[in-house]
């Protein structure tokens, strides 16, 4: 008996002895060998990092007015590990969001899932009938554009309001500031005590941003120029004003174009600012700075006789012209009011390779200076690369690509006595530099082609674009677009740039309508006729009757 006694004790002392080893070993596992583990497991459960993200900063135009404004939107989200009315919700997800259901049936592990955001009115009304329990609505951040016609400059935000082009793309970290994250310590059992706070990164607001459009103008135009693209059944158009004095752009708007707060079928050609990411050979408007060129070389002047040989179609050094109207021997100040090819290739043809170097000086070929996404600089066809009719080409728009911004900065030339300026699309650029160092042109010689593009409107083929009262000048142009390889005269381009002036007002509008469905028409029965409009409702906008 003794024996087993002493026996059974040695075991169990045994027993005690494992036991108390398991022990250790257990602790020595915990607090040093696996003591990183550990401790990050504690800290998963009594630090949480919250980030507080600051709202989005507004867009405005000149005068202070939003032209994109925050909003919120509810979102439906659903916890899939903490369902409890499986069958329910199946059957309603199903019927009503089966988008949401397939997700689910492809990622069945997920702890959180979205059956949709942006709810509509109604699909929420739909949520608030039906009463689901298992699903959760979440309030969040989005955007909402006020002035539709601005969509294009202005740009969206995508559903995590994002910049997606636009303005908002452009300065889409400054408008969205950045974050600031804290971290906070709680009771791990309870989870509602908070003990510290300590910020982890300090966040910044969101700077807004003041554009140089003017929202109600913007809007007018707009108007107009659907008005315009309607009435000619055309493919598309779009309108630049401009002042000439800072090169602030005060409206820039195209038709068609989109509805920035409904983008579920938003077509992208649509989104692009076509003022500046899409080029144009222009045609005629050209022939302004031709004029322009010539004059500042002395190779011609207003009163010089010029043979536009009384036909519609001629050959010179062998190179086919044709002109819109036969015109005798007329001064060259009519070649432009007339808008005479053969005349004015005449002229080019003495300024040769200097046409090119002109046209550069004007800003063709070059970039704006507004740094926006996809904005194309043009081309103007180097004097290395011409073939024989290129002097003549080049004489009335062809073989030269331009935007429309590009363009009216060409036309401020003309209206600020010389200086080519910067555009302008943000109101903290109004008072950079204005203009470059030097005039580019001679005080006589802008005052010579001034009067010219007076005229032009005045008794020439812009008579169209005359508005009561100012001080008009400006050019047509129709061009032929390239189809299927060759130009097509039954598909056209129309423009008109111009200045309007009254004392010391000025404004250079540019108008633009390309493929109207009905035929046979000009520039001076298209784009003049939506100046004189566009004009009319800018000098009633801005008080200057």
């Amino acid at each position: 008996m003794k024996e087993a006694y002493k026996l059974r004790t040695s075991i169990i002392f045994l027993l005690f002895c494992l036991g108390y080893f398991l022990i250790l070993f257990n602790l020595y596992s915990i607090q040093i060998k696996q003591r990183s583990f550990f401790g990050n497991l504690a800290k998963q459960q009594y630090n949480v990092t919250i980030t507080n993200t600051p709202e989005r900063a507004l867009i405005y135009d000149r005068h202070q007015i939003p032209l994109a404004l925050n909003k919120h939107s509810l979102s439906a989200f659903i916890m899939p590990k903490k369902v409890e009315h499986l069958e329910q919700l199946e059957q309603f997800l199903k019927k009503q969001f089966p988008q949401a259901w397939q997700r689910w049936c492809n990622h069945p592990d997920a702890h959180f899932l979205y059956v949709k955001r942006k709810l509509s009115p109604e699909q929420l009304a739909l949520l608030e009938e039906k009463n689901i329990p298992d699903i959760k609505l979440l309030k969040e951040p989005n955007r909402f554009y006020p002035i539709e016609p601005a969509g294009p400059i202005v740009g969206i935000t995508d559903i995590d309001n994002v910049g997606q082009f636009g303005i908002e793309m452009l300065f889409n970290q400054q408008l969205a500031g950045i974050p600031t994250t804290y971290t906070l310590e709680k009771d791990a059992r309870s989870g509602y005590f908070y003990f510290t706070k300590s910020t982890k990164q300090e966040g910044i607001d969101g700077q807004p941003i003041t554009l140089t459009i003017d929202s109600d103008l913007q809007f007018l135009v707009h108007e107009n120029l659907k008005e315009s693209v309607e009435t000619f059944h055309a493919q598309e158009g779009a309108v630049v004003i401009m002042n000439p004095d800072n090169g602030e752009i005060l409206a820039m708007t195209q038709y068609p174009d989109f509805d920035p707060n409904n983008t579920q079928d938003i077509a992208i050609e649509c989104t692009k600012n076509k003022a500046l990411t899409d080029v144009y050979e222009l045609g005629s408007v050209m022939k302004v700075f031709v004029a322009l060129a010539a004059l500042e070389e002395n190779l011609v002047n207003s009163d010089e006789l010029i043979d536009c040989e009384n036909t519609k179609t001629t050959m010179l050094n062998n190179i086919r012209i044709n002109t819109w109207r036969p015109h005798g021997i007329i001064p060259f100040a009519e070649v432009i009011q007339n808008s005479n090819n053969i005349g004015i290739a005449k002229v080019a043809m003495r300024l040769g390779s200097k046409l090119y170097d002109h046209y550069l000086r004007l800003g063709f070929g070059h970039k704006t200076g507004l740094s926006w996404p996809g904005e194309q600089l043009g081309f103007v066809n180097p004097p290395k690369n011409w073939s024989k009719p290129s002097i003549v080409s080049l004489s009335f728009g062809y073989e030269i690509t331009a935007n429309l911004v590009q363009l009216s900065r060409a036309f401020c030339v003309i209206a600020n006595n010389g200086y080519l300026v910067a555009p302008k699309l943000f109101l903290a650029d109004a008072n950079s530099e204005k203009s470059l160092p030097q005039q580019l042109y001679s005080s006589s010689s802008l005052e010579v082609i001034r009067d010219i593009l007076e005229k032009t409107v005045t008794q020439g083929t812009a008579h169209r674009a005359a508005l009561s009262g100012y001080r008009v000048m400006g050019k047509t142009g129709t061009a032929n677009l390239i189809i299927d390889g060759s130009y097509n005269p039954d598909h056209n381009r129309f423009t008109f740039a111009g200045i309007i002036e009254k004392g010391n007002y000025k404004r250079v509008i540019v108008t633009y309508i390309q493929n109207a469905a009905i035929k046979n028409l000009y520039a001076s029965q298209v784009a003049a006729p939506l100046f004189m409009k566009v004009a009319e409702n800018l000098v009633i906008h801005e008080k200057m009757v």
